[in-house]
């Protein structure tokens, strides 16, 4: 859905640590905002600040810092077990190598320290958009405490315990199910308000105008596309234009609109 100022309106849907940067936001931005999905989240990142909790995570940091990037699992191994407990070795794998892939070892490292310090109490009472908070009650990683303090926190939000003990749900477990149930429940009023996209005929489009938004689906800018077509970008730019105007697209969310319209074709 886009607003009569172009943004779109959207369902915000944050897991883990996305948690505290969706309740900034949305309270931000509550006119961007249609509902919010909390799954395994938190609204503050270190609450335990007791001798046992500190060391516990310094502990955990240095694990990051020392073992993440190297060759072996044996480190990442540590935050594997946590998030996902009941997987098989196989799947336990493909995450250990997941993991080093995703981000470097300080990157992982800087992460977690300011997650830690993430505290958005004082926002929730401001939250004023529906929201499901979802989350597994044997939760290694985020307790289910953390989901129960966020859901209270923000006014006639619905919490969903999930029997699980896994910080990522595995598609083969039951609670996988009431998941995907609960949240295409909570979402079925927005897809109601949602206009169907236009019709992806595309044939006001002249050969060079489609080649543009072909490249634009590729996720290239308009400087990398000017260089591909070798044309200025200029060029480009008028391009674009001329294929907003004969869709009748406007506004910030033209390009993926136009882009949209290729793909719906086929």
């Amino acid at each position: 859905m886009a607003d009569d100022a172009g943004f779109d309106r959207f369902a915000l849907m944050a897991m883990s640590q996305g948690g505290p940067i969706a309740v900034d936001y949305a309270v931000r931005f509550p006119e961007r905002v249609t509902r919010l999905v909390f799954y395994d989240s938190y609204a503050v990142g270190q609450r335990d600040t007791s001798p046992d909790a500190l060391a516990l995570s310094e502990t955990l940091g240095q694990l990051v810092r020392v073992g993440w990037g190297r060759p072996e699992p044996t480190f990442r191994r540590v935050f594997t077990s946590l998030m996902i407990p009941e997987a098989t070795e196989e799947q336990m794998r493909w995450l250990d190598d997941l993991q080093k892939v995703a981000a470097s070892a300080e990157t992982v490292f800087v992460s977690r320290k300011e997650y830690n310090r993430a505290d958005v109490t004082d926002l929730l009472s401001q939250v004023t958009q529906p929201t499901l908070v979802l989350h597994a009650t044997g939760d290694q990683s985020v307790e289910f405490e953390e989901g129960r303090h966020l859901a209270s926190g923000i006014p006639n939000a619905t919490l969903v315990p999930l029997d699980s003990n896994n910080h990522i749900l595995l598609e083969d477990e039951p609670a996988w199910a009431v998941f995907v149930a609960e949240v295409e429940r909570f979402l079925a009023p927005d897809r109601d308000l949602v206009t169907p996209l236009p019709s992806a005929d595309l044939s006001a489009l002249s050969e060079r105008e489609l080649d543009v938004v072909r490249l634009v689906a590729q996720g290239l800018s308009n400087e990398a596309i000017a260089d591909a077509l070798v044309v200025s970008l200029r060029t480009v730019e008028r391009h674009l234009q001329n294929v907003y105007t004969k869709l009748g697209l406007q506004g910030r969310s033209a390009r993926a609109a136009a882009v949209a319209r290729l793909l719906a074709r086929g």
